[in-house]
């Protein structure tokens, strides 16, 4: 599989003991260049920009694993720009930070020899390309690590790790810890493009919790819950959550979850059979903070169109007179957010939302069950006339 660059200016691939990379401008050339790499099983390319590429070579007949660096200049391919060789490692999972300067490697192992973790054996690496960091990223509770992600400024990474209850917690580019999120039934952790909020969460084989971060504040927002999620992702623009149950891993209950960014729920659609679900790809900078637009409404100033006394004299005529207005009846009370949530639901799905004139499935088998009632009673009221 051919990987590109954000910016589409790189393109390569993994081949048996090699990378391979191509003109992107012309694909008609073919392999444009090669590095050379014995026994590579794994590639990833630095995204933004393309500077760098990854690969792991696995352990072999006593030789560790390894994962090199090299730029992907083409006068420097085949210099290794960082080194990191480690024993008990069979996979691994690469996390690039935006700017391309600093890489997390999850290495994996099939058996735990400890004995502690049917599941195998996590380590966190962390390298950097001007090597200023190599080495084991320093987690203060054992356990295996369940999830990591850089934020959208690249110069922050945050893990959740450690057995059940697993901690999360906030790292700056050097591996010194910033903050603490606490512990819980966490397996997940999900930034959003703004970099702003944080959600960690226990998807999977756990209940469901969330926990909503301000991490410009360093405050906790509240908490939700979302039970037999399998996917979960922010909105480009940082402002809303989603979580879906999907099958093949559930063949029931398959369903979507919208919630805003301080973990209110905004929206819920239920499908017979659901597989797949995600945003429509948006560049988050195209969105502005949350902050700035609050900032931006709070400055909107409502001005009348004509001062007092200027108005027509018919106006200023039945202004005097005394008018009989019949009170407006009283309708059915409806929460203050239900009139937003409803054009939420118009606006992220596209009239796919249920209208208030649909009744859920309980509610017509109880009106059905209410009808034959009724029906049973007349039936028995006839014949003891007739009698």
């Amino acid at each position: 599989m051919v990987q590109f660059s954000a910016d589409e200016s790189v393109a390569c691939r993994m081949a048996t003991n090699e990378m391979q990379f191509f003109d992107t401008n012309d694909f008609t050339k073919g392999i444009v260049y090669k590095v050379r790499l014995p026994g590579i099983a794994a590639l990833q390319l630095a995204s933004a920009p393309g500077s760098h590429v990854a690969g792991f070579v696995p352990e072999a007949k006593g030789v560790p694993a390894s994962v090199q660096i090299f730029s992907c200049d083409k006068d420097a391919q085949n210099q290794v720009v960082a080194r990191r060789s480690f024993f008990r490692c069979s996979t691994v999972q690469f996390h690039w930070n935006k700017g391309s300067t600093g890489l997390l490697i999850v290495s994996q192992a099939d058996v735990d020899k400890t004995n502690q973790s049917y599941y195998g054996e996590t380590k966190l690496h962390y390298l950097t390309t001007d090597r200023a960091f190599e080495g084991i990223v320093p987690l203060k509770k054992e356990g295996p690590v369940h999830d990591v992600q850089w934020s959208s400024s690249g110069s922050e990474f945050a893990v959740v790790y450690g057995f059940m209850p697993a901690k999360a917690t906030i790292f700056n580019k050097k591996c010194n810890p910033l903050h603490e999120l606490g512990e819980g039934p966490y397996n997940t952790i999900r930034w959003n493009p703004k970099g702003r909020f944080i959600v960690i969460a226990g998807f999977g084989n756990l209940p469901g919790d969330m926990a909503f971060w301000d991490y410009s504040e360093k405050k906790l927002i509240q908490k939700a819950k979302a039970e037999w999620s399998v996917i979960s992702e922010w909105s480009p623009d940082g402002r809303h959550f989603m979580t879906a149950t999907t099958a093949p891993r559930l063949q029931i209950d398959n369903r979507i979850k919208i919630f805003d960014h301080t973990g209110s729920l905004q929206f819920i659609k239920e499908f017979e059979k659901l597989y797949q679900v995600d945003w429509k790809p948006e560049s988050p900078e195209r969105f502005v903070d949350i902050a700035e637009l609050t900032i931006s409404l709070n400055g909107l100033k409502i001005e009348e169109t004509k001062k007092q006394g200027q108005g027509s004299k018919s106006a200023q005529t039945s202004s005097k007179a005394p008018v009989n207005v019949a009170a407006k009846p009283a309708g059915a009370y409806r929460p203050p957010q239900s009139k937003h949530t409803a054009a939420l639901q118009d606006k992220l799905f596209g009239g796919l939302a249920p209208t208030g004139g649909e009744m859920s499935k309980t509610a017509l088998r109880n009106k059905k069950r209410r009808e034959k009632q009724k029906e049973k009673k007349a039936g028995e009221g006839s014949s003891a006339d007739d009698s």
